[in-house]
């Protein structure tokens, strides 16, 4: 059974440990924090001993070999071993798949085996995961959805002793902007400037700094989810922050470019499972371009490509007009059928 990593934490404060964990997703912050509950609940059960094994240098893999040799070798120092392999890929590859399932299928008493791994989609399982899910537990860290972060927000601010109102809440998130590491270090600081007072809006406003990440592929994902107002605030944050229309524009086109193309699949009756395969979009992501096709017809999409191309002749000075405008009002049309309108006007 897979689990959240929230609740693989609470499960390892009572009971004894299983003989093997896989904990992988994209959010770091909540696969660091489930391994490092399971690491702390071994230190609990007497668990002293730790090996990490990992690619190293030029090393494409890690030490299969020398991990098979600590599987089958006992301890010198103590009753039980706590092995930790790291897959920032989440693929073991063909050798590292079948050795953890053959330390799966006769887990030694004397070790506790920790996968954790830094990408993770439902393309990443096989026989290795579910090996381990028969005899242990796979807790994945799904990225948290926009409509998610406030109930995640304010559940980490409860777990701290933190009360807060509903709109200081929602500052917070809009502050971080999906950032959970920032809201991580936030929270722990109100906590300590806090305490059991309850924390309201203006309150928020004054202790806690804007850390929003503005980068252009949460830019790209406000707009394929259909979140005007982000687009707006996160394009006005990376122009302050001083990046240039030419190094946003590349990742924009190729994804009306991919949107487009799903488009006309979707609208001839294809196969779009099978596209977005061959396109590589993940699991995670396949429900935002679900809903982006929802908005617009094929030929609008083409439309807007064309519109990607005149904010490009604008960066380059062939064309007039003001591509920060521009640009805006393409991604606003992307996340609002009603703001294609805008792309007709000529005030650019």
């Amino acid at each position: 059974m897979e689990l959240k990593p929230e609740q693989l934490v609470a499960q390892l404060g009572s009971g004894s440990l299983s003989p093997a964990y896989l904990i992988a997703g994209s959010e770091p912050l909540r696969v660091l924090e489930a391994a490092d509950a399971v690491r702390a609940a071994a230190r609990a059960q007497g668990i002293d001993e730790r090996e990490v094994f990992e690619a190293e240098g030029n090393q494409r893999e890690p030490d299969w070999a020398a991990m098979k040799a600590t599987f089958g070798a006992p301890s010198l120092f103590a009753t039980r071993r706590l092995v930790e392999l790291r897959l920032p890929t989440g693929k073991p590859g063909k050798e590292g798949g079948a050795l953890i399932s053959e330390f799966c299928a006769q887990p030694p008493a004397d070790v506790v085996l920790l996968v954790t791994a830094g990408e993770w989609s439902r393309k990443h399982a096989g026989k290795w995961s579910e090996a381990i899910g028969k005899i242990g537990k796979i807790a994945i860290a799904w990225p948290i959805k926009p409509h998610e972060l406030s109930g995640w927000v304010e559940q980490r601010l409860r777990s701290r002793g933190v009360r807060a109102e509903p709109d200081a809440v929602q500052r917070l998130v809009e502050r971080i902007d999906g950032n959970l590491l920032a809201a991580a270090q936030e929270i722990d600081k109100l906590a300590l400037l806090v305490g059991g007072d309850r924390l309201d809006l203006a309150t928020m406003e004054s202790l806690v700094a804007d850390a929003a990440r503005f980068d252009v592929f949460r830019l790209i994902d406000a707009a394929m989810n259909g979140q005007p107002a982000q687009v707006s605030r996160m394009l006005a944050g990376l122009r302050a922050e001083g990046e240039a229309v030419p190094a946003l524009l590349g990742m924009v086109v190729m994804e009306l470019q991919r949107t487009a193309a799903l488009a006309r699949i979707k609208a001839r009756g294809g196969n779009l499972s099978a596209e977005f395969k061959a396109q590589r979009v993940w699991d995670a992501k396949q429900p935002m371009y679900h809903r982006a096709l929802q908005r617009h017809s094929p030929a609008h999409w083409d439309a807007l490509v064309s519109q990607a191309g005149r904010v490009d002749r604008m960066a380059k000075g062939r064309e007039a007009g003001d591509p920060w405008v521009a640009l805006e009002r393409v991604l606003l049309a992307v996340a609002e059928p009603r703001a294609v309108r805008l792309l007709a006007r000529a005030d650019v």
